[in-house]
């Protein structure tokens, strides 16, 4: 059957009923102008009847076509509540899954510390000074690493709740949370503790760019015993993140930036950057996690200390 006058591919969809579709066909009855007495506005048969026998209108005035098409567009209102739904990816469900789950059973509480950077900004300007134009490392390396140290100094606090066991970690293995399309993923440097800074520089970029492409194996963002969330690129001066399951903590990175901060009595001017240690109070108590903070402050501000 013909379509119906006015139901070109640019036009509205219309709901109606075939039998509709086909009276309006062979009558010339432009469904765009009929309003249905349906299911959600479905146009119906009798919809079409009573327009056929309805009055035709008076012809309106001739019009300019671009003042037709100004009057309307500046009278029709917006929708009210207007949206639309996008469907949900595979990664999109199992991330709301696992951080509902996270929420829901983990107990978290919050520990949050400043740290000053200045003296880490100068080393990893030198660092970098005097690396191979191929090895560049980050400020979130530099996290990486101290945080690996402090899973080491305090190893309580590199544990997950298991119900009637605690899982103990023997090693830093770091998950690093990185944004991709459509979602996250948390790519793993495992044993963070035993590689260097050239290293941990090499293994995060590579690990972050592949992350992005798609192309990580599913063994390289699985698992893990702590996680570090660095938003600091953005301008976040700091926030508290959801723990990554089964996971005991995961610490959340603001930007350096800087503050007034009072030395010897005196008002002085540094780069500071605050992070926030969220722990599942289930494994990890307030004292493990204060003195793993307290740690991993000691070597983001003695940088030199990470490296004997």
């Amino acid at each position: 059957a013909a379509a119906a006058p006015g139901a070109g591919s640019d036009a509205p969809r219309l709901f109606a009923s075939p039998l509709a579709r086909r009276i309006a066909g062979d009558n010339n009855i432009d469904l765009a102008g009929l309003t249905g007495s349906g299911p959600h506005g479905r146009i119906l048969r009798r919809d079409v009847e009573a327009a056929m026998s309805a009055p035709a209108p008076a012809a309106a005035p001739a019009m300019a076509a671009g003042v037709t098409a100004a009057m309307t567009s500046a009278s029709a209102p917006a929708a009210p509540g207007a949206s639309s739904l996008e469907p949900n990816s595979q990664m999109r469900k199992i991330i709301a899954q696992r951080l509902q789950e996270s929420k829901a059973n983990a107990p978290h509480f919050y520990l949050t510390v400043d740290c000053e950077i200045d003296t880490l900004l100068a080393a990893r300007k030198v660092m970098n000074e005097q690396s191979p134009d191929d090895v560049k490392i980050s400020v979130n390396d530099l996290v990486i690493r101290a945080a690996a140290m402090a899973l080491v100094k305090v190893p309580k606090a590199n544990a997950s709740w298991e119900g009637d066991n605690t899982r103990l970690f023997h090693h830093a293995d770091i998950a690093m949370a990185v944004a991709v399309d459509g979602g996250l993923v948390t790519p793993v440097i495992w044993a963070a503790e035993q590689k260097g800074l050239a290293e941990i520089a090499a293994t995060s970029r590579d690990l972050a760019t592949r992350a992005r492409n798609g192309t990580l194996a599913p063994e390289e963002f699985a698992g893990g015993s702590f996680t570090i969330s660095n938003l600091g690129m953005f301008g976040i001066r700091e926030f508290a993140a959801v723990i990554n399951p089964p996971q005991g903590a995961i610490l959340a990175v603001g930007a350096g930036e800087e503050r007034p901060v009072v030395r010897n009595g005196e008002l002085a001017v540094a780069t500071v950057m605050t992070v926030t240690l969220s722990a599942d109070h289930r494994v990890v108590d307030g004292a493990v996690g204060a003195e793993w903070l307290q740690a991993f402050k000691g070597y983001i501000e003695a940088p030199v200390t990470m490296l004997l």
